[in-house]
């Protein structure tokens, strides 16, 4: 079934409660290991509070995917499970900060925000994912790069916002500082706003977007009702046996991506305290600004990012732009290790962001493009292991590489960028196919 181009609107309105879904994740990348250092953890362990999350993305996204793609009710397909992670992670998010204001001990508020980081790294992941099913379910091939790029812009302006949400309520006059072990005003009220546009984009999508019915779906995407009526729904081990090589293959670059990423988000608020700001007390000022700095330096990075979203498709081949952009952003990293003056770290963030650029559209293009439309969704589920997997282990093995790196948060930048040049040399095994 041929059906007609949609309008920038429509594509628009498809992806536009991406916004509020990434504004949510900013917060919670740019603020966790800030949040846990505050409550007392020690610089050795912070990866370890992240692992639970990905791992538990592990399990949830392929089930969300599978399970969308033979749900049908009122608000559609994909749009109830969006609507599901989105209210979770709302609750989540006005309760995360309090995790030192509740008259727990340390160790207690520690469970109790790992518990919570959990809650909310599975519920935004379980909001995100449904708005890539939708570009598949809902764009024809020859308007998903344009689809992508909506989304990506959306996903580094929500980005822009969160990032910057502390520096701007500490410039307003928001306590920047609170009593031992417990959050700064700066912070608590940055993830009450961010839930707050979170549910007001969440309600937009849900209103402005209706979803094909199974029969328009089957039709646009040639699927024999009947035919799949009779037969038995294949399990994760069949659909990852019969998976495209690309699956595989994009799926190895990914690994060596995010987890250069996790320690970016793990280690940068000690990183810039100690080589910037020249301190390690959590409980001090210079600290808390040095947080607040991160959000400035990830926001520059979604600056960078966006920027370089528009140079993207101008390369003739997508597996050259993949490659620079992640080469680019591993000079990001390894200059971050040199650099003690906190605007120069701008030129670092930009150029990070350009492997972050790649990182969002390139991998979703390619395996979508490579993918039927029959189980999309559960294999956009599954391919999102290659997303968190890479940041189990990363975060498993972080402790040890920093001791090994000689115990400065910084050092990691060096691991981060190594890890993105080997991500390039992973692309030589990317065979571009399409069904």
């Amino acid at each position: 079934m041929q059906k007609s181009k949609l309008g920038f609107w429509q594509l628009w309105n498809i992806s536009f409660g991406f916004f509020g879904v990434q504004i949510a994740y900013s917060l919670q990348s740019a603020n966790i290991s800030r949040i846990f250092a505050t409550l007392g953890a020690d610089p050795h362990s912070l990866s370890f509070f992240w692992i639970l999350p990905p791992l538990m993305g592990m399990i949830v996204q392929p089930l969300v995917g599978k399970y969308s793609d033979r749900t049908w009710c009122k608000l559609g397909r994909r749009i109830p499970y969006l609507f599901l992670g989105s209210i979770i992670a709302i609750a989540v998010m006005c309760l995360l900060p309090n995790a030192g204001s509740l008259g727990l001990s340390i160790g207690g508020a520690m469970i109790f925000g790992l518990i919570a980081l959990m809650l909310l790294d599975t519920s935004i992941n379980m909001a995100m994912q449904p708005f890539k099913m939708l570009v598949g379910d809902m764009v024809g091939e020859e308007q998903k790069a344009k689809a992508y790029s909506i989304q990506r812009f959306l996903w580094n302006a929500g980005s822009l916002v969160g990032y910057v949400f502390p520096f701007v309520f500490a410039w307003i006059g928001l306590a920047n500082t609170a009593p031992s072990g417990q959050i700064p005003d700066t912070v608590k009220y940055s993830f009450y706003i961010g839930a707050l546009i979170l549910i007001l984009c969440v309600l937009f999508t849900t209103l402005k977007v209706k979803e094909m019915p199974p029969k328009e779906y089957a039709e646009f995407h040639g699927i024999d009702l009947e035919k799949q009526k009779n037969e038995k729904t294949p399990g994760f081990l069949t659909l990852l046996k019969n998976a495209p090589s690309t699956f595989w293959s994009v799926g190895l670059v990914q690994f060596f991506c995010w987890a250069a990423f996790l320690y970016m988000w793990t280690y940068t608020n000690g990183a810039i305290a100690d080589n910037v700001w020249g301190t390690s007390d959590v409980r001090s000022e210079a600290y808390q600004s040095a947080g607040n700095w991160v959000g400035i330096l990830f926001a520059v990075q979604a600056i960078g990012s966006l920027l370089w979203a528009l140079v993207i498709p101008k390369f003739r081949s997508i597996k050259i732009a993949y490659a620079v952009s992640l080469l680019i952003g591993a000079v990001g990293f390894l200059s971050v290790f040199f650099i003690h003056d906190r605007y120069l770290l701008f030129i670092s963030f930009i150029l990070i962001g350009f492997a972050w650029a790649a990182m969002l559209a390139v991998p979703f293009t390619i395996l979508t493009n490579s993918l039927k439309g029959e189980h999309i969704g559960t294999y956009l589920g599954l391919f999102n292991g290659t997303i968190c997997l890479p940041q189990i282990v990363a975060a498993a093995c972080g402790g040890l590489l920093l001791k090994l790196m000689g115990g400065a948060q910084v050092s990691m930048f060096i691991v981060a960028g190594i890890l993105l040049i080997l991500g390039s040399l992973s692309i030589l095994f990317i065979r571009i196919n399409k069904n």
